[in-house]
């Protein structure tokens, strides 16, 4: 439930979300004391309301002028539409915005029920939708669509000028139907068209390492209502099978519910001490702090280490920030994403939202890491390859080509194992031949020219070599010995 803004002394707002995909959190805005403050408050707000009533005016009169004398009929509901996205717009905050009756649904999907979709966590950027990071196993990722990267269309439609929702609406439709996206990374472009599948729900897996049977490793993908029961049952199922210390991985999870972040991040903090801190523009920072109420008594005792990069946001944040300052607990990894507001739905009749931002978060010791991320204890990151752009599949490189693509190339041969030459972007004698020991080697048509085959090949080579070692994770393992 939430009530409508008034110059009441007293405002309770409910249902409130945080990060790329929403975050509930309670704000009570408290009561000023004393009779001269009071007078104050009243007098201020008095005239503060009388300039809004004027404000709204001026809006009422330029939208019947609109409505009525426009050379054309206009719906009411587009006038009004525009009109509460001018205002939301003029806030210059992609995290606050007017969502139609299907984006609230999708949003809420999100949140509680799987959808049919390719599985990223994006944000709105200046000109194109960006990727916070792909959600493991799904579309998206296998594609080996990355954090950062830039969608500037989806189904030929640009992306410039569509708000969040519309392009997560677009990308997600009925299991088994196609979706073509056009990706910008480093300067270029290509298309990526993909089979939207079911984006599950579980939000946590759990797992042994390999290595070493006594660490129990979990992978947190989002905060959605069930994670917090998901990680007590993930770390219930881990100690009954031997796991005498945890790896929290955070990588890639650009956030979610507020509630559940303090729930988790209760677990492994002990009684008493600070969470989490939200400070709206009115006044004092409201102090979260561990305990039964948010943990029911259930506490995490294992040495723990947390696993975090540029694409851990907002609830991910606060976790890692809350067992960082306030358990001890070492972060590994790369900095991370740095994203430090709190939004507010506000549910209409007609099944629309708006979605505003309303306070920032501080970490424990009352840090406000926007735009900054959170710096990890240990650095660890996976070989430069790894982010290096793929070569686009559908354009042959042959003999005398130059570019980034070619440099792209020659960085995959090389790394391979093929002597590729100067990485250079200029397509020579030597990357020719390099190219032709690949494909005799992988038994591919000889041609010395990268064609699709070739270039397909070479970039799932590159991805399982990678894959086969996780430098992050064995860096927690070292800690954890």
């Amino acid at each position: 439930m939430t009530k409508k803004a008034s110059s009441s002394f007293k405002e309770k707002l409910f249902k409130k979300r945080l990060g790329f995909i929403g975050i509930f959190v309670s704000i009570v805005v408290s009561l000023l004391v004393g009779g001269g403050s009071v007078y104050y408050f009243m007098n201020k707000q008095v005239k503060e309301l009388e300039t809004a009533n004027q404000s709204l005016g001026k809006i009422s009169s330029v939208y019947s002028t609109l409505y009525y004398n426009y050379y054309k009929q206009i719906p009411q509901k587009k006038l009004t539409d525009g009109a509460i996205n001018g205002m939301i717009s003029a806030l210059g905050d992609p995290f606050s915005e007017y969502m139609s009756e299907t984006e609230s649904s999708n949003l809420n999907d999100t949140m509680s029920g799987s959808f049919g979709g390719i599985g990223t966590q994006v944000e709105k950027s200046s000109n194109a939708i960006k990727v916070i990071a792909p959600i493991a196993g799904t579309p998206a990722s296998k594609a080996g669509i990355k954090a950062n990267d830039l969608i500037v269309k989806i189904n030929g439609r640009q992306t410039s000028g569509m708000t969040l929702n519309k392009a997560v609406q677009i990308m997600r439709g009925k299991v088994g139907t196609k979706v073509t996206t056009t990706i910008k990374r480093n300067g270029q472009t290509f298309d990526k068209t993909l089979v939207r599948a079911k984006i599950p729900v579980k939000t946590v897996t759990e797992t042994l390492d390999s290595k070493n049977k006594s660490i129990g490793v979990i992978a947190v993908t989002t905060f959605s209502q069930n994670t917090a029961k998901e990680m007590k049952q993930a770390i219930v199922s881990l100690r009954k099978q031997g796991a005498k210390s945890f790896v929290i991985d955070m990588r890639n999870n650009p956030g979610g519910l507020m509630d559940q972040a303090l729930k988790m991040s209760s677990m492994f903090v002990k009684d008493g001490k600070v969470i989490l801190q939200v400070a709206s523009r009115s006044g004092k920072p409201t102090i979260y702090r561990a305990g039964k109420q948010f943990d029911n008594g259930f506490k995490v005792h294992e040495k723990t280490v947390v696993l975090i990069n540029g694409g851990s946001a907002s609830a991910a944040e606060i976790f890692s920030s809350a067992l960082r300052q306030s358990a001890g607990v070492k972060l590994i990894g790369t900095k991370s994403y740095g994203k430090g507001t709190v939004q507010n739905t506000l549910p209409f009749k007609d099944k629309t939202e708006l979605k505003l931002t309303i306070a920032k978060w501080l970490t424990p010791n009352g840090t406000w890491i926007h735009h900054k991320g959170l710096q990890p204890d240990i650095k660890a990151d996976y070989p430069s390859i790894a982010y290096v752009l793929a070569p686009n599949v559908n354009k042959e490189l042959k003999l005398d080509d130059s570019g980034s693509s070619v440099e792209s190339l020659q960085k995959m041969l090389n790394f391979l194992g093929y002597d590729a030459g100067k990485e250079n972007g200029y397509f020579s004698e030597k990357t020719q031949k390099a190219v032709e020991a690949y494909q005799k080697e992988n038994k591919l048509t000889v041609n010395g020219k990268a064609d699709t085959k070739t270039l397909t090949t070479l970039e799932t080579q590159i991805s399982q070599k990678i894959n086969q070692n996780d430098p992050v994770l064995e860096k927690a393992e070292e800690e954890l010995r």
